[in-house]
């Protein structure tokens, strides 16, 4: 065997190990449902998110034919209380995305049928430059009509703080959810809730 055939041989012999490398590096993606629990990091995720909102909206309606938006229908001949979400504070230690807890809170606020849940005010500015356009440019029969807009009766408030103990590759992360209801009117708080979340973590140990 000459030198060419031998150069040869080895080139198609280190291709195919890159070949082989490359293949074994190939990203793998499944699809879930978006439901579906799934801890890598242990940090607080989507799951935690969704279950937490719809504890403490549970929470908030579990006190029967006392509950506090039975009450204030009893007050106001049957009409339902309305909500506003405002601000949900971020305490705990790593980043959590508020914005997505908001919408889960909204969205149990308005599954439960008892309550009724009016925008934000970031999302009432555009609202309101909508309905403005509308007194210029839309038909008079299609027109939403200026100064009905409806105002809440009380405002949801909440605070996320963590506690974590870690030591030698083992962690305990307790996430505690604390929400007040407050009548906007009076100050009063209406309501006030809790949740925790306590999960155990354990990371490998690198072998060397």
């Amino acid at each position: 065997m000459n030198s060419i055939t031998i150069t040869r041989s080895r080139l198609a012999a280190a291709l195919l190990g890159i070949v082989l490398v490359s293949g074994g590096c190939t990203r793998q993606v499944t699809r879930m449902a978006p439901e579906q629990a799934v801890d890598l990091s242990g940090r607080w995720n989507d799951v935690d998110s969704r279950l937490v909102a719809e504890e403490i909206i549970r929470q908030s309606f579990d006190d029967g034919q006392q509950s506090w938006a039975l009450r204030h229908a009893r007050l106001h001949g049957g009409r339902q209380p309305t909500v506003i979400v405002g601000t949900i504070r971020n305490a705990s230690m790593e980043h959590i995305p508020v914005g997505t807890f908001v919408r889960d809170l909204e969205r149990a606020y308005v599954r439960s049928g008892q309550v009724q849940v009016v925008a934000s005010p970031g999302e009432r500015e555009e609202i309101r430059d909508e309905r403005a356009d509308q007194q210029e440019h839309a038909a008079a029969n299609t027109r939403a009509r200026m100064a009905m807009e409806r105002g809440a009766d009380y405002m949801l408030q909440g605070e996320i703080e963590s506690i974590e103990d870690r030591e030698r590759g083992r962690s305990v992360v307790l996430y505690q959810v604390d929400m007040t209801l407050v009548n906007l009117e009076t100050n009063e708080k209406t309501w006030v809730g809790q949740h925790k979340i306590k999960k155990y973590v354990r990371r490998p140990r690198l072998r060397i």
